[in-house]
């Protein structure tokens, strides 16, 4: 179905600027498409689209090649020339064109007259783009623009969806629609996806809010706090398992054990300063003591070296190589866990200033980037989040001997 009812309002409304927070999958990359073409192959505009990085423009310059290729294949469009050299594709007899670019380094954009310009994932750009760039661009030839993009916390894309709100505006207008106004993505799919996703990602991503940016990412620690009483013993039924994150110069090496079968953090362990041979020493002791079914530990830099050590004594360890694509939906999960009381934890003050100090930082195109504030450590976090992934992976029991 194309276009779909919420792109109809989009495309309908007359409004010069147009500032559009959508959720992911809406269709927003589709709409830009007809929108910019139209404009081109109709109506002869000079137009352009911008996106916030090189890779993400030179997806969209990809895409448009290959869709307005195929319209020129089969004479719905004529008279095509594109350059690769600009990222730029000429309409005659219009005298038309698209260009694509990015805003990475918004200052070698200055100069040009546009008709028309698309902001692609808009929230994302530097603040400045808009304002001492691209609008300026549109001043001779009484240009519009449409600014599209997943909401990024309240920075100039919310204020400037305000804006648009603001009825005294009437050059402008504001949209709001969430991931499922598609009608062509399942509502079972939704429904499963919003099981697995912490709440701040959901409401962000797919339903298009403006969450402000000093949440957390992990909601409701002090809330899933218990006190145990000690000294805690191994239940023979249950089923544990450890996490371990090797400590890097300055950082520690954490262990974290967790009866899977309650969902209680059961020992939380934390060292530097001693070599790894004793470090090696603590985890079997900890091993020995709690049993647990697998150890899962991160295999990064000396992370390889220990994980095979410990495997020759007959220790059940796994590796987990932490990577830009990995550790996302290991720390969501936990932080699903948390705020959902899946899991309890112990009152231990390093870890829980460790969950209370975590942070995010939302990358172009979706996704995120989860670390500890400068200066701070997270060897806790992940040791605690490798636990918690563990306990989710079933009850299969590893043997190394």
């Amino acid at each position: 179905m194309w276009p779909h009812p919420g792109q109809t309002r989009i495309i309908e409304a007359t409004s010069r600027f147009k500032v559009v927070a959508c959720g992911r999958r809406f269709g927003k990359t589709a709409l830009a498409r007809t929108l910019l073409t139209e404009k081109a192959v109709q109506h002869g505009m000079k137009t352009w689209w911008l996106a916030p990085t090189y890779p993400m423009a030179t997806q969209v310059w990809r895409d448009l090649k290959t869709g307005l290729t195929s319209l020129a294949a089969t004479g719905r469009i004529k008279d095509i020339a594109i350059s690769e050299t600009h990222n730029r594709i000429d309409f005659a007899p219009s005298g038309g064109s698209i260009e694509i670019h990015s805003t990475f380094n918004a200052d070698y954009l200055r100069g040009a007259g546009l008709d028309y310009a698309v902001l692609d994932e808009a929230a994302y750009m530097d603040p400045t783009v808009w304002p001492e760039v691209v609008r300026p661009m549109l001043l001779d030839r009484r240009g519009g623009a449409i600014f599209l993009s997943t909401p990024f916390g309240r920075n100039w894309f919310y204020h400037l969806f305000q804006h648009g709100s603001d009825p005294l505006q009437p050059d402008w207008a504001a949209f709001q629609f969430p991931t499922h106004s598609n009608p062509l993505i399942s509502p079972d799919e939704l429904r499963d996806l919003e099981r697995m996703t912490p709440s701040r990602v959901w409401r962000e991503e797919y339903l298009a809010e403006f969450i402000d940016d000093a949440g957390a990412v992990f909601r409701g620690v002090r809330e899933a706090l218990y006190t145990p009483p000690l000294p805690i013993e191994r239940e023979e039924s249950h089923r544990y398992i450890m996490g371990v994150d090797w400590g890097r110069d300055n950082d520690y090496t954490a262990l974290a054990v967790l009866d899977a079968t309650s969902g209680e953090l059961v020992d939380m362990e934390r060292y530097n300063q001693v070599g790894w041979q004793v470090q090696r020493g603590y985890i079997r002791d900890a091993y020995l003591r709690w049993q647990p079914h697998v150890i899962w530990a991160e295999a990064n830099s000396i992370g390889s070296v220990n994980i095979e050590a410990l495997q020759q004594d007959g220790l059940p360890v796994r590796p987990f190589m932490t990577t830009s694509r990995s550790k996302p939906p290991l720390i969501e999960g936990l932080a699903l866990a948390i705020e959902r009381r899946d899991i309890a934890l112990l009152p231990d003050p390093v870890l829980l200033n460790e969950l209370e100090a975590y942070t995010l930082e939302r990358l172009p195109g979706g996704g995120y980037r989860y670390s500890a504030p400068s200066g701070m450590h997270d060897d806790t976090v992940i040791a605690l989040a490798l636990a918690w992934y563990g306990a989710q992976q079933g009850s299969l029991r590893l043997d190394f001997a």
